[in-house]
């Protein structure tokens, strides 16, 4: 009887042994699988996650119209060129009606993509313009790349 006992525990043992883990090829498949469900759904994320820069950028960009007409109906004109957006978190020297900060942020303004805006006072048709040069970070381009500005 413990002959037959042993026999049948070597046997259990055996089974046991044979399906713990997963072979190579089990491996291999399941590694394509992700690999082909990765390539399929990585651009997708990478389009709405550059959009949501576009849409961040857009956002900032009317949050600081916003702040210069603040200023604008304070001060009665506009921060120059030279001044640039620093004048909407930093008081003046010369003792104006300025009644700031119009933005919390100072210092240096950045867009989505790390980049300072670009600010000119007085620019073509408009008292003011506040560009943002986009993902690749140069005038001009098209979709994600295009400069963005106000209106």
């Amino acid at each position: 009887m413990d002959r037959h006992m042993l026999r049948n525990e070597d046997r259990t043992r055996a089974r046991v042994q044979a399906t713990e883990g997963f072979t190579l090829v089990e491996l291999l498949v399941v590694l394509a699988i992700i690999g082909l469900i990765a390539a399929l759904v990585a651009p997708q994320v990478l389009k709405y996650l550059g959009s949501a820069k576009v849409d961040t950028t857009k956002a900032q960009i009317k949050n600081i119209e916003n702040a210069l007409e603040l200023y604008y109906i304070d001060v009665g004109h506009y921060p120059s060129t030279e001044e640039g957006l620093e004048a909407l978190s930093q008081a003046p020297t010369d003792g104006s009606a300025w009644n700031g900060p119009y933005l919390k942020k100072s210092g240096t303004f950045l867009d989505a993509w790390g980049t300072a805006y670009q600010y000119k006072s007085p620019a073509e048709e408009k008292p003011y313009q506040v560009i943002s040069l986009g993902r690749d970070r140069k005038a001009g381009g098209d979709g994600q790349d295009a400069d963005l500005h106000n209106e």
